[in-house]
């Protein structure tokens, strides 16, 4: 019995001390794990989902031509006397431009009315003989004969008479001609012809070329599908059509469709439109290349995101919700159009929520989030770029949050200095534990034609008026 004892006395003192050492570390692990808080909230920019009006955009390549285009030539032939206009004027309608030498048609008038004053007098003579032979012939002095031989003499004359009137008008509108008058308003290029050279009435070139720059029009073109909307939209009154510059961010000049060409081209099957501007600040230039915005419609009310905010899953397009709680719910969204840097959504998200439109690669359900950076708030499409000459609008002062303040941070977490867009980001890669593939920042790039609406995403297939 004792024996017994002093054993399990020395094997208690030998497993004491490793029995404590064992422990040690796994009391201070379950220590640790107990003391420790929430996992660290990930930083994000959120934008809020919004209501508002969406123009939806066509898009074209087009080229600006003037509205009239007039070569002048002379009709006459002589010698430049002077030259009354400067190479680029703006010339109006009627304004003399040039003088070809009036003193070969002067001399051709005067020649002209003095043959009229001759057969004048001569049909006069042949008139008076005339009633004589008419009194003779009643009296039976003279033959019949006679008397219509006379007649006919003056008829001869009324003839000639009439020819020498003719010759005046002639060489009126010859003298006329001398004088090279603008037909339209428009701009004078540069100038063919120098004073004192000879011209032609069969000359080839022109003597100048006048363009009339207000109106001004651009011809454009637009997929063959597209065509039946525009022509629906038409029906109802005119569209309005933006020209931006060659990189698609300055609009240039706004004016209306004029109208839509009668045939579609066999070759590209795009049919051919023009828009018509007013270009009263002289923004458009013949033989310009344009990129053309017809506003085929507006989408009244439309819910809207930032299109940074839409993201790719294996079931279709999703959004990253950010809730009260700042915890990350994905909600599968259906877009009805993308429109320049904005999405249009059909169903999935509802006004006032908050939607993450960077950082979504670190995402997943449930995830906690700092959101440090507020997207800033989306426009329209139509009224994004800076329009020609117009001074850049200042940066926009800090602007107070209204996110939920974090429960783990309190209301820094949100403080008014994370006001603005993030400096880091661009495409988001794949989540790592959603599942999900991030579409990336596409979209917001401004007028992209790859965002452009298609032509089943008019007004009547998005359920609105214009």
């Amino acid at each position: 019995m004792r024996s017994r004892t002093f054993l399990a006395l020395v094997i208690a003192a030998l497993l004491g001390p490793a029995g404590c050492r064992s422990s040690a570390p796994e009391k201070a692990k379950n220590a640790g794990r107990g003391g420790a808080g929430p996992p660290p909230a990930v930083p994000v920019a959120v934008a809020t989902v919004t209501r508002q009006d969406v123009p939806i955009f066509l898009t074209g390549l087009g080229s600006v031509q003037a509205y009239n285009t007039v070569t002048l030539k002379t009709r006459i032939d002589g010698q430049i006397m002077a030259v009354y206009f400067r190479e680029g004027q703006e010339v109006h309608k009627g304004q003399a431009l040039a003088l070809i030498d009036p003193r070969p048609y002067e001399v051709a008038l005067q020649t002209a009315q003095a043959n009229l004053a001759r057969d004048q007098a001569q049909l006069n003579t042949a008139k008076a003989n005339l009633a004589r032979s008419k009194a003779l012939l009643d009296a039976g002095v003279v033959a019949l004969q006679e008397y219509q031989t006379q007649e006919a003499t003056a008829g001869q004359f009324e003839g000639t008479v009439k020819a020498d009137q003719a010759a005046i008008e002639n060489a009126k509108l010859n003298l006329a001609y001398t004088r090279i008058v603008s037909p339209i308003d428009g701009r004078v290029g540069l100038r063919m012809v120098d004073q004192g050279n000879m011209v032609h009435a069969s000359d080839t070139n022109g003597m100048l070329v006048v363009t009339q720059m207000r109106p001004i029009a651009a011809i454009f073109t637009l997929p063959q599908e597209q065509l039946p909307d525009v022509l629906a939209q038409t029906r109802k009154g005119k569209l309005t059509v933006q020209a931006f510059s060659s990189n698609d961010q300055t609009v240039l000049a706004t004016g209306k469709l004029e109208t839509v060409d009668n045939q579609i081209d066999p070759a590209t099957g795009t049919a051919r439109l023009k828009a018509v501007f007013d270009n009263k600040d002289g923004a458009l230039w013949p033989n310009q290349f344009v990129n053309i915005h017809l506003e085929l419609a507006t989408t009244k009310d439309a819910l809207v995101i930032p299109a940074a905010a839409v993201q790719r899953g294996p079931d279709g397009d999703l959004a990253y919700v950010m809730k009260d709680d700042h915890k990350i719910v994905i909600q599968p969204v259906t877009i009805a159009l993308t429109q320049g840097n904005i999405a249009v959504i059909s169903s999935g998200l509802q006004a006032g929520e908050l939607v993450v439109t960077e950082g979504q690669d670190k995402l997943q359900a449930g995830t906690f989030v700092s959101p440090k950076m507020i997207s800033p708030s989306m426009a329209s499409p139509g009224a994004a770029p800076q329009s020609a000459g117009a001074p850049q609008s200042p940066a926009p002062g800090p602007r107070p949050s209204a996110l939920p303040a974090s429960p783990a941070s309190g209301p820094s977490a949100t403080g008014s200095s994370g006001i603005g867009t993030a400096s880091s980001g661009g495409a988001a890669s794949e989540p790592a534990a959603s599942g999900t593939r991030p579409r990336g920042a596409a979209g917001t790039s401004g007028h992209s034609s790859g965002n452009r609406a298609s032509p089943s995403h008019t007004a009547e297939n998005l359920g609105s008026g214009q």
